[in-house]
């Protein structure tokens, strides 16, 4: 889902002077989020677009990739349990995702076979050479966005967002009375 961002973020100043009005308004914490936001807004929508160019979706992607033993670059088997995991979706989206991998033809599912109940989903030959020609492009279009970063400026800003993500941080409750 989107989140409705205005192109132009506030100015500082207007936020110093809405927090006049709104005591609990950090501007500069309001001003540090409203950009995060709309820069990981613009990066979803980029990312989206070349995604769909090349007949993907970010999820598609994402289960190719989980596939994908990066090391040897062959396929490695893993349930759908697994893949929903390691993606952060629910089990029937992941269905939803395997389903139209299995479709195109690149994944198949099998039985397990010390366990029948059980489904394994293996990247095929050509999803392996489907993955292996969208990366090249998406490591050039990654870099492309933080080209305008120095190598230090990018160290600096995932060690910023890590502390963003430490446990705890990202998922912080709710004073009394907010919603």
């Amino acid at each position: 889902m989107e989140y409705l961002m205005p192109k132009n973020l506030p100015r500082y100043e207007c936020l110093i002077e809405a927090s006049r009005s709104f005591p609990d308004l950090d501007p500069s914490a309001c001003q540090a989020f409203l950009h995060l936001l709309r820069a990981g807004e613009e990066l979803v929508h980029n990312s989206e677009a070349y995604f769909s160019q090349r007949h993907l979706s970010r999820g598609r992607f994402a289960v190719l990739m989980q596939l994908l033993n990066k090391s040897e670059q062959t396929s490695r088997p893993r349930t759908p349990a697994e893949l929903a995991e390691a993606t952060g979706v629910t089990r029937a989206t992941m269905t939803g995702l395997i389903d139209t991998l299995e479709r195109d033809g690149l994944v198949r599912r099998e039985h397990a076979p010390d366990d029948r109940r059980m489904m394994l989903v293996h990247l095929t030959e050509r999803g392996r050479e489907a993955l292996l020609e969208v990366l090249p492009g998406r490591f050039q279009h990654m870099a492309s966005f933080m080209g305008p970063l120095s190598e230090t400026e990018r160290r600096t800003l995932v060690q910023l967002l890590g502390k963003i993500l430490e446990p705890g941080a990202a998922s912080a409750p709710l004073p009394p009375g907010a919603s």
